[in-house]
Formats: structure tokens, sequence, C-alpha cells
């Protein structure tokens, strides 16, 4: 069992502490737990019973109103919202309840909402990527567990994936080649798909090695399949060891290929840039560079 602060409370579902508190005196909304030293905390059904009642009160509800439901007429309307695809003001607190229950239905319906109004770019920009930065902040503050982010990251795998195959798959229409993969002690793959996705979006043929690729399976790929381009992510890998090298060695046994590095490592370390190579920070600057070579 996960013990929750009422700070983590806010924290998790946006509501203030201070706005908690007149919650739990005025309506009894909630009530505490307490440890045998008399210290407040809060369960799991806690959490999932105030982002409920935060989607509720932001689509209108009185708190008055709220606090007469029982628990599961609440969970019951919500539900009913979820289902005729009505848009939140902040979708992250649903798609956090689906990640809770492990409603494998709920979190692609929503999802799927998200994709069918603004497209599959623009979802993973607003909806995805701060879902899963509030995942990763929960994570270390021991809030979710394991089986939670696998869920996740296993439903927008899928997706992306998907969302890729269905973009042009033929010949006609490329531009650039590029040769994608992350390094050894590198494991985000939803970062390598979604970058796969966008350099395909924009007319690039792709070849995606993978994660935890070593340098010498990269430059026989690039042996075969004579990429244009090849693009790398570094964000945990090279945390106590110097980048420099790796880049050097890439660069030298490439030096006919532009090279293409980002992540937090390759911003942090102070790296002298080979000729052939180039930081791009953002998606924007990947699409804007692609364009410019096309």
């Amino acid at each position: 069992m996960i013990a929750y602060s009422i700070k983590d409370l806010e924290s998790l579902s946006g509501v203030k502490a201070h706005t908690l508190r007149i919650w739990e005196k005025r309506y009894g909304i909630i009530q505490p737990n307490r440890t045998e030293t008399n210290i407040r905390y809060y369960k799991d059904e806690d959490l999932q019973k105030i982002l409920n009642i935060s989607l509720l009160n932001r689509l209108g509800f009185k708190i008055s109103k709220i606090a007469t439901m029982q628990a599961d007429q609440i969970r019951q309307k919500v539900a009913e919202i979820n289902e005729v695809g009505s848009i939140f003001e902040d979708q992250l607190d649903a798609m956090m309840l689906s990640m809770f229950e492990l409603d494998e239905t709920k979190f692609n319906l929503l999802l799927d909402h998200q994709i069918s109004s603004k497209g599959f770019e623009e979802t993973m920009n607003t909806v995805v990527y701060p879902l899963l930065d509030k995942l990763s902040t929960m994570w270390l503050a021991g809030s979710v567990k394991a089986v939670h982010e696998n869920f996740v990251n296993n439903i927008i795998r899928r997706k992306t994936i998907v969302e890729t195959d269905k973009l042009c798959k033929s010949e006609c229409g490329y531009h650039k080649k590029c040769l994608i993969y992350l390094p050894e002690n590198e494991s985000h793959e939803l970062s390598l798909l979604f970058l796969q996705y966008i350099l395909v979006k924009n007319k690039a043929k792709v070849v995606n090695l993978g994660v935890g690729v070593p340098l010498i399976d990269v430059l026989e790929g690039k042996n075969i399949f004579k990429p244009d381009y090849i693009f790398t992510i570094f964000n945990d890998s090279f945390s106590e060891t110097p980048l420099q090298p790796y880049v050097n060695d890439l660069s030298e046994n490439a030096p006919d290929v532009e090279i293409l590095f980002s992540g937090y490592q390759i911003a942090n370390q102070q790296i002298d840039l080979p000729a052939n190579t180039r930081i791009l920070n953002s998606i924007a600057q990947l699409k804007d560079f692609i364009a410019q070579k096309s």
C-alpha cells in the first residue's frame, strides 16, 4: 500500500491542500488515516476519489452536491462522462484514473478521442508527454507502481507504432534516409518511436535499430543502409562517463554521414562537435532541419 501525505494529494490531483482541508472538514469528502504516532496519511482509494471529484468539480458540479453522492455514484458519473467523450479541461486526471484502475478500454477511449480531435503529434505533445512527466514525478515520490508505468508505456508504444504504420509506406516521396537508434544503457524507447513517427511524417525513409545498440552495430547498419543522417539520443547513457569519446568515434567512422544528437547528456556535457555532427534540442528543430534538407 502507498501512503500519501496531503501535499502528495495536492501535487497529484492539482487541488490545493487548503481546499482539500476545507472539503474534508466541511463536507467530509475524505477522511485521513493516522499512523501510531498520529501522522495523517491517505490511501490509493483516497487519491482516486479526489481525482474523480476534481474532474466533476471542474465540469461544474458543486462540491456540496458531490458530497451527497456515494463513491460508486461518483465513479459512475465520471464513467458516463468518459463514455460520451466529453472534453475535459485537463485530460491528465482522467487518464491517470484509468491508469490506476488498469482500465485499458477507458484509457484507449480517452487517448483515441484526443488523437481524433487533435491529431497524433499534437496529442503526444499536449497530453502524452505531460502525462509521462507527471508519472516520472510520481515514480520518484513513490506514488505509482511499476505496473502503472508499464501499463501506460505499452499502450502508448502500440499507438505510436500503429500511427507510424498508417503513414506512407512506399518508396515514392521519400526525400532522405535516416538511421536511428538508442545507444547502450539507454532505454527510453517511446522517444525513439516518436522520433521515427516525426521523420516518416516528414518524408524520411527510416531504419530503426532499436534500443541498447552497440556502436559496432550502428556502423554495420550505416554501411548497409547508407543513410544521409544518423540520429541518436543521450539521456541516461554516459551520465557517469564522458560522452566526447563516443561522439568522436561515431564521427570518425561515419565521415560521409551527417550525425544528429539530442538528449540531456549532449546538452549537459561540454561537447566539441566534429564537423559532421549537429545538436537538435527539440522536435521543432528536427522538423525545421528535415524541411530544409528536403
